[in-house]
């Protein structure tokens, strides 16, 4: 039996991944007139007064929403919201297992950009933080900054800003091992969506600045045809010495290829013509851009997949549960790029300058202590730049 064919029988079996519990005695009258009628009208009072008092006399603290619509569903595409349900659930029992961060799932249907955007608005005031998940570009990248504008506690869609911090903490131990610079290697990313963006944006803030971008029709440039919205800025912020070609051309001479983009399109010709030592991250899921053996064989120094049958897997999971426990632990009112690149980093210090090999530069997303060393890293930047409400 596969993968899928086990999980679809255990999910028939689980018949749902998670289930509220009661974390108060219910046992006698006066476990009842505290908990409920008439005691609870206290509580109800004090948060009238001071609406941040919700934050200690309910579980708002600790409680974040995993909100989707459907429409980009891991490889599956726009399946819709409640067939997106599964990964939903899996996401909120990933943040209660490694985080102990309680997530509720909400598979929402709107109409238009600005009905998912109100929607999320209206059910902000129940909880400590949004996680948004599986939205398709470009719309995801509106609704998280409209949100960001009109909400007071953290937005965060993991599928950029998680897998960006991944990112950059494995490129920073990659770089590490190889002895190569951040301010002068030669990156290409393949894929231009959500992730794709928000890789290339933090790795410029983490001072890399030769980066070239690629899409489904080669490099992209100021003076391509046809650029618009989030690939037209993509241009402007890489485009050092308008480099033009197919992913092919512009892989040559370069010292990092990071994928998230479709399986096969890298081969080994292509992992030949980069540079001494290159780092190869082909993060496409199911199936890399290239696989590792062939990447090796082809010359790599380092490879990483988003796979968990292979060494260096770069996965959201080492990022998220942390960086909304720490988020959450600070009360913060948005996860900013300084709580990022601290994320990031806890990440690289967790793997010793001894541990640090070819197939060790990322830690194990089952290493339980990881996400604590995230929380703290993610609290202390929450507090030094200023957007702490503790």
């Amino acid at each position: 039996m596969n993968h899928a064919e086990k999980s679809l029988e255990m999910h028939k079996k689980w018949s749902g991944k998670l289930e509220i519990s009661c974390r108060v005695p219910l046992d006698t009258t006066e476990d009842l007139s505290l908990a409920y009628t008439p005691g609870v009208a206290a509580a109800c009072l004090e948060i009238k007064k001071d609406p941040k008092k919700s934050y200690e006399l309910t579980r708002r603290s600790n409680l974040i929403a995993v909100i989707t619509d459907g429409t980009a569903v891991l490889g599956l595409g726009n399946i819709g919201p409640l067939a997106a349900m599964p990964v939903m659930e899996g996401k909120c029992v990933l943040f209660k297992k490694f985080g102990d961060v309680d997530a509720i799932p909400l598979c929402i249907n709107p109409v238009d950009t600005d009905e998912a955007v109100n929607t999320i608005k209206l059910l902000q005031g129940s909880f400590g933080g949004i996680n948004l998940e599986d939205i398709s570009a470009p719309r995801c990248f509106e609704i998280e900054e409209r949100l960001k504008q009109c909400c007071d506690i953290p937005i965060f869609h993991d599928d950029q800003h998680g897998t960006a911090i991944v990112t950059l903490a494995a490129v920073l131990n990659a770089i590490r091992f190889t002895k190569k610079n951040i301010s002068t290697v030669k990156t290409v990313v393949n894929g231009a969506g959500a992730a794709g963006t928000a890789i290339v944006k933090l790795l410029l803030s983490s001072g890399m600045k030769n980066i070239t971008v690629c899409d489904r029709e080669g490099a992209i440039y100021k003076s391509r045809r046809n650029l618009s919205g989030p690939k037209a800025e993509l241009a402007l912020i890489t485009d050092n010495d308008s480099r033009k070609g197919s992913l092919s051309d512009v892989m040559k001479n370069a010292d990092i290829f990071i994928g998230v983009s479709t399986s096969g399109c890298v081969t080994e010709n292509m992992v030949r013509s980069m540079a001494a030592d290159p780092i190869v991250f082909a993060m496409a899921n199911p199936d890399p851009e290239i696989f590792p053996h062939e990447a090796k064989k082809a010359g790599a120094a380092v490879v990483g997949t988003g796979r968990s049958d292979f060494p260096n897997q770069i996965n959201n999971v080492l990022v998220f549960p942390g960086i909304f426990r720490g988020a959450l632990d600070a009360r913060a009112s948005e996860i900013n790029d300084e709580m990022k690149k601290a994320a990031a980093n806890a990440i690289v210090n967790f793997i010793t300058d001894d541990e640090l090999n070819a197939d060790y530069i990322i830690p194990s997303s089952l290493n339980k202590e990881l996400a604590s060393a995230v929380a703290k890293a993610t609290f202390d930047a929450a507090i030094s730049s200023g957007v702490s409400g503790v």
